[in-house]
């Protein structure tokens, strides 16, 4: 299936009543792809942004943007009060920061979601609570061979920001069972498309790629390019998150969002070459210590709860995102 423009997805299997929503981290590449179908639908759209890594330019002048920090809570309780609900993907993904600032980081990816849900127990203008959907990553799993990974598989972060994420999980029923506010999370795998920023300490490869091939750089491989991920595109990302918000509740339900196929990072450069229409010198360089070996996910579980899919094939996202970086 070719790749849809982002104007073209809402309502595709999502019933959800116009509305006032807030999305954290919303300037960002996944949250203003996400203010644009809100806005498409007829909603009105709350971003709250420190614009450290998130544009302005990327989100439309009807959204009302608040700058500002989601891990302080008079700021998180204002932006959220009469919201209808609240889309939460601020988070600060890069390892490497983590490793240099613990400390910080965890403030933004785990004080930063609690902050949320505390906010979501009385924002909503009618007293009851206001349903969070928020980012949780794969990085929870760790360096699991049980592929491919199921919700229900062994937890093992590796990194200060998995183990962030998944705190948040934890703190998402606490959410529900204690306070009543209705959640539902997600376990992102490799997301890519138009607006990754391959500039950004946390761009995922593709836009690296994508941004070198353009150029007509040599591209870097770490290792031999066997390295397995499991990528979804920006709009199919979208689509989930927005059949989420009414799916949302108490039991704070956790969802992986994959396409459940397996690509090494060798075969993604071919792939990209050929989507490019041109190739460019591959570089292998000695392996990155701690990079998993393996990560593809299982999607049957939200795919049978929430009635959605991943529809966009590598090769038509691939395409759909050199067409944006040669564009750019």
């Amino acid at each position: 299936m070719s790749a849809p423009h982002l104007s073209e997805i809402q309502g595709r299997g999502v019933l959800i009543e116009m509305g006032t929503y807030l999305i954290t981290g919303g300037c960002g590449f996944i949250g203003s792809h996400l203010s644009d179908a809100l806005l498409a639908r007829g909603d009105q759209v709350r971003v709250l942004d420190d614009l450290s890594m998130g544009k302005r330019e990327n989100i439309s002048d009807a959204c009302e943007l608040t700058v500002g920090d989601v891990a302080d809570l008079e700021t998180v309780q204002e932006v959220m009060k009469g919201v209808d609900g609240c889309f939460h993907l601020a988070a600060i993904a890069s390892v490497q920061r983590s490793n240099e600032d613990w400390l910080g980081t965890h403030r933004i990816n785990q004080t930063g979601s609690i902050n949320v849900f505390d906010s979501a127990r009385f924002c909503r203008d009618d007293g009851q609570p206001a349903a969070v959907v928020y980012a949780s990553s794969a990085a929870i799993y760790g360096d699991n061979p049980n592929i491919p990974l199921n919700e229900s598989a062994r937890q093992g972060p590796l990194t200060a920001y998995g183990a962030d994420k998944l705190g948040s999980e934890l703190h998402a029923r606490v959410a529900g069972q204690a306070h009543g506010v209705p959640t539902l999370g997600f376990r992102f795998f490799n997301i890519y498309g138009p607006r990754q920023n391959p500039d950004s300490p946390y761009s995922g490869v593709i836009s690296i790629f994508a941004d070198r091939i353009r150029d007509g750089k040599p591209i870097k491989i770490f290792g031999d390019g066997g390295h397995v991920r499991d990528f979804v595109y920006v709009s199919d990302v979208v689509r989930f998150l927005l059949a989420a918000m009414e799916a949302a509740k108490p039991e704070a339900a956790v969802w992986n969002v994959c396409r459940g196929e397996g690509t090494t990072i060798k075969d993604l450069a071919l792939h990209l070459f050929a989507a490019a229409g041109k190739e460019v010198p591959i570089e292998h360089t000695p392996p990155r210590a701690g990079d998993i070996l393996l990560s593809i996910g299982d999607a049957s579980g939200v795919e049978a709860a929430l009635n959605v899919r991943a529809e966009v094939s590598l090769k038509e996202g691939l395409k759909e995102t050199m067409r944006f970086f040669n564009e750019a």
